[in-house]
């Protein structure tokens, strides 16, 4: 039995969280409405509030994501790594393999496969630490920053509350799937009061300025694929009809549940990505591409600690505002859903296990991307195949990757493939986050149990909602914006988590 086994206690029945449930409803309304309804002012609120908090806390969001990397180095080769997340007769409820496609696809979306091209473009025009557009040098910094603004420190922001969520479910035993109930051992009584309402509310907020994100970034892209497959004109009427047929996957899935839903739509996604992978590895420039990948790997490593923390004061540029923080922002934003949904599936396992196969395998499969797709974009360019970064700042995002795509054998039959894999790439974050806010919502629900089916589905509709808000509105600052404004509570929140966890641990050392 856990720690926190108590037989004589009454188990409860889950049920809604009335509170958490409608002041969260209200408050996505709220923004979400007079978003649709006034483009024009909400536009002008956000240039002014995205240049403030990138202004004035860059370096905060930098410091953040450098100390979860040494607080995750502590616990997992630390003397509580060994912790088994459940009691000495649980066994894992997934196969390795599936709970690691769920736990990657749940954290990466559809934005893996759009910026794993464009990235480095993008910062082969305008690369970091002075250097020259377009130089041998820019090459090699603009393959090596999309791996680190994807890799190790994103995945340790994302791991960070994983564990306390997973050890108050599975080795305390409380039967709350929140991480307001992760802050108890600081809270007490009162996570179940106000200010657990208040973490919970924030959570949710935040969850959906990340799906937000995600999907302001995801829909044009399909919607340009479908108009090139089909001959489709491209209009605001195509990307609701994509976000429709999102909405509806993504819905399907969450309805049947972990096993039978997401479960298997990770299980293809991840099939479908390595497909692609290893298509183009083998098709494309094979020796540049890995060459390429060994030294923005030793760059990295000879450059972690710098780019990490570089806030660029001097110089000012605004790339560090431009992209690292963002990102940052972007994967802050994303952590309570990752930390919720990646706690519930991973009962059986060790604190070591969860930090070291999210961290690593994450790490390692956005790096592959990197390497491999924007390798090969760099390649096109670099060799004159096309104007790539032309195309980028003529056309957008959505044009220059099915640019890049065109340009690989296979055709329409490539070009549909591809497309797939983004439909199912962002359903299974999409579903992934609905279930999420399911269980934030739900009181009294252990970690053996799944919220009600109505309040998943209620969720999904909540998140496509959302998507029609940023669509109306439209331009990249305003999807920045819906992660940027809710990510700063949020790393409150994380923090109280880890502070919490190190005085659980210490607390039941003794025992554990």
């Amino acid at each position: 039995m856990g720690i926190g086994d108590n037989t004589t206690t009454p188990k409860l029945k889950p049920a809604l969280d009335k509170t958490v449930f409608w002041c969260s409803l209200v408050i996505c309304l709220s923004i979400a409405i007079p978003l649709t309804l006034f483009p024009g002012p909400a536009r002008t609120v956000v240039k002014e509030a995205l240049t403030f908090i990138t202004g004035q806390f860059s370096w905060l969001f930098l410091l953040y994501g450098f100390c979860c990397v040494l607080f995750l180095a502590w616990l997992a080769f630390g003397p509580y790594g060994q912790v088994k997340l459940g009691s000495v007769d649980d066994k894992p409820e997934f196969s390795t393999f599936s709970w690691v496609a769920m736990l990657f696809c749940a954290g990466i979306g559809i934005g893996l496969v759009n910026w794993a091209f464009v990235e480095p473009l993008y910062l082969l025009r305008e690369p970091p630490m002075g250097i020259e557009p377009y130089s041998s040098q820019a090459i090699e910094w603009a393959t090596m920053y999309g791996q680190f603004h994807w890799g190790i420190v994103p995945w340790a922001m994302y791991t960070i509350a994983t564990v306390p969520v997973a050890y108050m479910l599975y080795v305390r035993r409380e039967p709350f799937l929140r991480l307001s109930n992760a802050c108890k051992p600081l809270l007490g009584g009162y996570c179940e009061k106000l200010p657990g309402k208040i973490i919970d509310v924030v959570v949710i907020l935040s969850i959906l300025g990340g799906v937000g994100t995600s999907l302001g970034l995801s829909i044009p892209l399909v919607s340009a694929l479908l108009s090139n497959l089909f001959a489709f004109e491209e209009s605001f009427s195509l990307d609701l009809a994509v976000l429709s047929l999102w909405t509806l996957l993504f819905s399907y899935s969450v309805y049947n549940g972990l096993d039978k839903g997401i479960k298997v739509l990770s299980d293809i996604n991840i099939a479908l990505a390595l497909l692609l992978l290893v298509f183009v590895l083998l098709v494309g420039p094979t020796t540049y591409i890995l060459k390429l990948w060994s030294n923005s790997l030793g760059l990295y490593l000879n450059n972690a600690i710098r780019i990490s923390l570089w806030t660029d004061p001097v110089a000012d540029s605004g790339f560090t505002e431009k992209w690292t923080v963002f990102y940052w922002a972007w994967w802050i934003a994303y952590t309570p859903m990752m930390a919720l949904f990646v706690a519930r599936i991973s009962r059986g396992r060790t604190v070591r296990e969860v930090i070291l196969s999210e961290v690593i395998w994450g790490s390692v499969g956005c790096m592959a991307f990197f390497a491999i797709l924007g390798g090969y974009a760099v390649y096109i360019e670099v060799e004159g195949i096309s104007p790539l970064t032309q195309l980028l700042v003529e056309r957008g995002i959505p044009a220059t990757v099915i640019a890049v795509l065109d340009t690989l054998p296979g055709g329409g039959f490539l070009l549909a493939v591809f497309t797939l894999l983004c439909f199912v790439f962002l359903a299974t974050t999409l579903d992934s986050a609905a279930y999420t806010l399911a269980s934030v919502s739900t009181q009294n629900l252990t970690g053996y149990q799944e919220p009600a089916r109505w309040n998943r589905l209620l969720w999904a509709c909540m998140i496509a909602f959302t998507g029609v808000a940023l669509l109306v509105v439209g331009g990249l600052d305003i999807v920045q914006i819906s992660t940027l404004l809710f990510s700063l509570p949020m790393m409150g929140v994380l923090i109280l988590l880890c502070v919490a966890l190190r005085r659980q641990l210490s607390s039941d050392s003794p025992q554990i």
